[in-house]
């Protein structure tokens, strides 16, 4: 499969004065690639804080991905928004830039219909030629794409994935339905093995920028057979998987990224940086 089965959401490196820190942002990409062992890093997702990255930080972040990665894992740009014409236009930008593939999340705020998703998708994957990775994560859109309307989406030629943060009942329904050569990924880190267990293909995470290696290891175990074994890295893992989401996202990888050697700055308001009470809670829980 084109993005492989462990996708990291990158978060995005600011400096002391909320600019993009490059320098950064190149140790990171080399970090999460080298060291996690990513397969494809998703630049300018929701962990990497697009709803305060302006477009020309969103184009730059593209092009110098690309150019960072060098062809050792497919970058994803997130080229998803609430508007049609504007996701449009944000995709001919990543695909200038010479990306692998985009992450179009499910509109949010404006609360379209079912019909209303499946054009708003259908718009911008007719406007590239690049492979389309849907994204639905209801606790963040308010409106959710169904299975149905993402098994209708599965059948244009370039909507070859989807991320899904809904039930696993939702996963199971789209593994079950979905075309040869469509992939469910799971978009949520708590639920990457059970996922894998009903035919889901891989994980987008977070929890990658500090245990990517490890769920690395969880990955190839399960697909071996060595469900135990797999189920034993998942357990240690878990603490991870869910104290990363005690604030809003990215604010504590962030943090961990720091405690574990690897700063990348702060966020930008609205949200804020992690407390001290909250960062010792998150020391205790670090590999």
């Amino acid at each position: 499969m084109q993005f492989g089965r462990l996708i990291t959401a990158m978060v995005t490196p600011f400096d002391d004065n909320g600019a993009i820190d490059w320098e950064t942002t190149g140790q990171l990409i080399d970090f999460l690639i080298e060291t996690q062992q990513s397969d494809s890093l998703v630049i300018s997702g929701t962990t990497g804080e697009s709803p305060t990255l302006t477009d020309e930080e969103k184009e730059q972040l593209f092009r110098f991905s690309v150019e960072r990665a060098n062809g050792r894992c497919k970058i994803i740009a997130g080229t998803g928004s609430n508007d049609t014409r504007h996701s449009i236009h944000l995709t001919k930008i990543a695909e200038s830039c010479g990306v692998d593939a985009v992450l179009l999340v499910v509109p949010y705020y404006n609360r379209p219909t079912q019909e209303g998703i499946y054009q708003h998708f259908k718009a911008i994957a007719a406007s590239t030629k690049l492979p389309v990775m849907l994204y639905n994560v209801p606790s963040r859109t308010v409106a959710s794409m169904t299975a149905e309307t993402t098994l209708r989406l599965a059948e244009i030629d370039n909507i070859v994935a989807t991320k899904e943060c809904a039930s696993l009942e939702q996963v199971t329904q789209i593994v079950a339905g979905a075309p040869a050569g469509f992939t469910v990924f799971s978009g949520d880190d708590g639920v990457a093995l059970p996922v894998l267990a009903v035919g889901g293909y891989g994980i987008v995470s977070v929890a990658s920028h500090i245990v990517g290696s490890k769920m690395k290891q969880m990955i190839e175990a399960y697909l071996a057979g060595r469900v135990e074994e797999a189920a034993k890295l998942h357990v240690e893992c878990f603490p991870v998987f869910k104290g990363l989401f005690e604030l809003p996202n990215p604010t504590l990888v962030k943090a961990a990224l720091a405690l574990i050697g690897q700063p990348v700055g702060g966020v930008r308001l609205p949200l804020v940086v992690a407390s001290e009470a909250d960062i010792e809670s998150l020391r205790r829980i670090l590999p």
